[in-house]
C-alpha cells in the first residue's frame, strides 16, 4: 500500500514502546569519520545488541549500507539476524526510520521533516529510509512539513508524551512554530494530546537534548528520571530540574542512576542509562565502564518485570553520538483487540 497524505485530519495513535512489537529496525555503523578510531567497536556493540534482541525470538531487520558493510555485519552477528542493505548516512533510526501509529483498523508510518539534527548531521538517505523502510512495510504514510526526530518524544501509550524545550522548541529546527503549533502537529500526527515539557537535555548531547537521553516512560503515567552520581555529575541540575517538573506535572517518577561523569578524551559524554531500548521479550540497557553500571541495569529491570533486562557496553556507540535507543526503531505489532 502507498498512500502519501500531508497537512489533512489523520487518525491513530503512537503505541508505548513496551506494547508488542512485530520487528525491530537496527542501523548498522560504516562511517569511520562518524566513529573515529572505534568503529570497529562500534560495530562489535551494535551487533551484540542485535544479536541478544534476535536471539530473544524477535525479528531483527539490521540495516548495511553496501556489500562491504553487511559482509562486515554478517561476520559478526547470528543467522538469526536480517541483513537488508539499505541507503543510509547515520545509524539512529529512532530519528530517521518511521514512526507507526495505530487505530482500530490498523498500522500507518507517520514522517517528519528531517534537517540533520538541525543542519549540523546531514547525509546521503537519512531523509528518505523512514518512508523506504515504511513502503516496505507496506504502511500507509502520512508525513508533516514539522522538524522532528523520534527520539525527541517519548509516549506512554494514553496520548501523553515528554520532550524537551531545547530540542522542540530550538530555533534550528522550527523556527516559525510556536509551542502550540508543535502540540498540535503531535496531536495530528501521533495522537499525542497531552505534553509534558522538560527544560534540557544531556549536556553535550549533539541532538540538542533528545528527551530519550533523559526520560523514559516505562508504565502510563509513570517515569523514569536518573539521579545524579558524584558531586561533579555535569548532568545534576538538569536531572533536578526535570523531576520538579514531571512532579508538578502529576506524574509518578521511577528513580534509576545516572553513570555519572563519563569524558572521552576530556570532554563530557552524554552518556545515560535512560537510553534502553524496550523490545518484546528484552528492555537492552547501555553501559559505559562506569561503576553505577551495575546498579543502573538492575534498576531498570524492576521497571520491567515481564521482560529480561540485559547491560550490553556501548561507549563506542556512544562515541558517535547515541546509544542502543536512537540505533533502533520498533515496528509495533498490529491492533489485535
Amino acid at each position: 500500500m502507498d498512500q502519501t497524505v500531508q497537512n489533512g485530519p489523520l487518525r491513530g495513535l503512537m503505541p508505548a514502546e513496551w506494547a508488542p512489537q512485530d520487528w525491530l529496525w537496527i542501523g548498522f555503523p560504516h562511517l569511520a569519520e562518524e566513529w573515529p578510531e572505534v568503529l570497529d567497536r562500534a560495530q562489535r556493540q551494535i551487533a551484540a545488541f542485535a544479536n541478544v534482541v534476535a536471539e530473544s525470538g524477535q525479528e531483527v531487520r539490521l540495516l548495511v549500507r553496501d556489500e562491504a558493510n553487511e559482509g562486515r555485519a554478517k561476520a559478526l552477528v547470528s543467522e538469526s539476524v536480517q541483513l537488508q542493505q539499505r541507503v543510509y548516512g547515520d545509524v539512529w533510526l529512532r530519528d530517521t526510520g518511521p514512526l507507526v501509529v495505530r487505530d482500530s483498523e490498523g498500522r500507518a508510518a507517520r514522517r517528519f521533516a528531517f534537517n540533520g539534527w538541525g543542519g549540523k548531521y546531514l547525509m546521503e538517505g537519512d531523509r528518505k529510509i523512514g518512508e523506504e523502510l515504511a513502503r516496505d512495510a507496506g504502511l500507509p504514510l502520512a508525513t508533516s512539513d514539522l522538524i522532528l526526530e523520534g527520539g525527541a518524544v517519548d509516549g506512554d501509550g494514553t496520548g501523553l508524551v515528554v520532550a524537551t524545550e531545547q530540542c522542540l522548541l530550538n530555533p534550528n529546527r522550527n523556527p516559525d512554530a510556536s509551542r502550540a503549533d508543535i502540540e498540535t502537529e503531535l496531536a495530528r500526527m501521533l495522537g499525542f494530546d497531552r505534553v509534558l515539557w522538560l527544560g534540557d537535555g544531556l549536556v553535550n548531547d549533539h541532538t540538542d537534548g533528545h528527551v530519550d537521553n533523559l526520560a523514559r516512560f516505562v508504565a502510563p503515567g509513570r517515569l523514569a528520571l536518573p539521579e545524579p552520581h558524584g558531586s561533579d555529575d555535569p548532568n545534576a541540575a538538569i536531572y533536578r530540574d526535570a523531576r520538579e517538573r514531571a512532579e508538578a506535572f502529576g506524574l509518578d517518577i521511577a528513580p534509576i542512576p545516572s553513570p555519572g561523569r563519563i569524558e572521552r578524551e576530556g570532554t563530557v559524554e552524554p552518556a545515560s542509562y535512560a537510553n534502553f531500548a524496550i523490545t518484546s521479550h528484552l528492555v537492552v540497557v547501555p553501559t559505559f565502564g562506569s561503576i553505577q553500571d551495575e546498579a543502573g541495569v538492575a534498576a531498570i529491570a524492576a521497571l520491567f518485570p515481564d521482560r529480561e533486562t540485559i547491560g550490553l557496553p556501548a561507549d563506542a556507540v556512544l562515541a558517535g553520538g547515541g546509544g542502543f535507543h536512537c540505533a533502533s526503531q520498533q515496528m509495533p505489532a498490529a491492533q489485535t483487540d
